[in-house]
């Protein structure tokens, strides 16, 4: 009876260390981390990154893949961030793609030839607040005041300039010429700190709804000759239209012009990463369209050419092709 206890806590012994032999290696020790580059906290872009990772972290348990976001400085800051590989995926404007991978305006010199394509994402129309105080009804009527237009590393920052330069304008042609951060400038404009800002974003966005809820915000319209030659020369620019009733005090259409968001990778980060994200994106896509209302009209057939200058990443093309997309 004794000999017979004995044999049972070594067989249980036994049992345990066999079955330890037979785990798999400690999940935490494959687990991949791969971080995705945004923009400020109240934009789309923050809520593509928290979509895409949603997705993707469902999924860790067979990919081994931890997906985490990041509030970045926007568009400039993210293809820069994927060239020194200190991002594995960031959000840009298409005609910030553009300009990086060819190496142009901001990234003159320094093309970021490893900069890939994964997919596009929402329109971003350019869009023009004002304080309804302002006296403000189309964008030269900005002349003298006090202006957002944009923080530094930020795609907005970069199309401003380009706009300013096609109107023969500069910083200088405004008495304050602010670079506050996308989730800055509403609470600015209401504070009566600024009279007007310039933001590249999808909508709805509660960086618009804040101010045009909060203190009657104006949405001007930018329309007019430089408008009309930055879209005919930039295959990147195509004209937009805020929708009437969308945001408060707003009732009528908005005409105005902008880029596409797209979601960028490197070269380095290996096939199958970023297979298993667009896996992630396009297996769940009715899901990822709920997760903010921006996506409510997204179209993958479109996503996968619109708007990318980049060449596609290997991994995407791989998944695309799967789904007879490309």
């Amino acid at each position: 009876m004794f000999k017979g206890k004995i044999m049972t806590a070594g067989g249980l012994v036994a049992a345990a260390l066999f079955a330890l032999s037979s785990l798999p290696a400690p999940v935490a020790a494959q687990q991949k981390f791969v971080t995705i580059g945004t923009g400020g906290v109240t934009g789309v872009y923050y809520a593509v990154g928290g979509a895409v990772c949603r997705l993707m972290n469902k999924q860790r348990a067979k990919t081994g893949i931890r997906c985490s976001v990041e509030s970045t400085g926007g568009s400039v800051f993210n293809a820069n961030a994927i060239g020194t590989g200190e991002q594995d995926f960031g959000m840009a404007q298409s005609d910030v793609q553009y300009n990086a991978i060819k190496g142009l305006a901001q990234f003159k010199g320094k093309p970021i030839a490893d900069l890939r394509a994964v997919f596009s994402v929402h329109p971003e129309p350019f869009t023009v607040l004002a304080r309804p105080d302002a006296g403000v009804t189309k964008f030269e009527d900005f002349k003298g005041k006090r202006f957002n237009v944009g923080n530094p590393g930020s795609g907005t920052l970069a199309s401003m300039e380009e706009l300013l330069k096609q109107m023969g304008w500069t910083k200088a042609s405004f008495s304050l010429a602010a670079e506050l951060k996308a989730d800055e400038q509403g609470t600015a404009l209401c504070d009566n700190k600024i009279d007007g800002f310039f933001y590249g974003v999808g909508h709805p966005s509660a960086a618009i709804q804040d101010p045009t809820t909060a203190c009657s915000a104006k949405l001007i319209p930018l329309t007019g000759k430089a408008v009309d030659e930055l879209v005919k020369e930039h295959p990147y620019y195509a004209y937009a239209t805020i929708p009437g009733g969308m945001y408060a005090h707003n009732p009528e259409p908005t005409k105005t012009y902008g880029v596409l968001a797209t979601m960028m990778t490197s070269a380095k980060v290996p096939d199958e990463v970023v297979y298993d994200l667009v896996k992630a994106v396009f297996d769940n896509f009715d899901e990822f369209k709920k997760l903010h209302p921006a996506f409510a009209h997204l179209d993958p057939k479109h996503m996968v050419k619109d708007g990318l200058s980049a060449p596609l990443h290997p991994g995407a093309v791989k998944y695309y092709k799967e789904k007879g997309w490309l």
